[in-house]
């Protein structure tokens, strides 16, 4: 199972759109996925350090060094399959770099 965490604002729209599209997206490529989606302000490094990826959704500057991999998933938000296709390729890319 790959643990993905997805962080926006309020930990409550946006966050949760990511985490259901890449469920869902992910899902039906053949990946085991699990994605929690919070506060980004909620996010240190002991909470990153129980997840494989990190989709987030600007690029911020979390005031630690991040030693999973990123994959920018803010575009899935657009709902426009062109602009969502890459993130999912980003995604599988990661999955397949950690070797789960």
């Amino acid at each position: 199972m790959i643990k993905i965490l997805a962080a926006c604002g309020a930990g409550v729209n946006s966050s949760h759109q990511i985490k259901s599209a890449l469920e869902n997206e992910l899902g039906k490529r053949g990946y085991q996925v699990s994605c929690d989606a919070v506060m980004i302000k909620d996010i240190n490094q002991e909470m990153l350090s129980h997840y494989d990826i990190f989709a987030q959704i600007a690029n911020t500057d979390l005031g630690f060094p991040v030693n999973i991999p990123i994959v920018d998933a803010g575009a899935i938000l657009y709902r426009i399959p062109a602009m969502a296709e890459p993130v999912y390729s980003q995604m599988e890319q990661a999955i397949q770099s950690i070797q789960k």
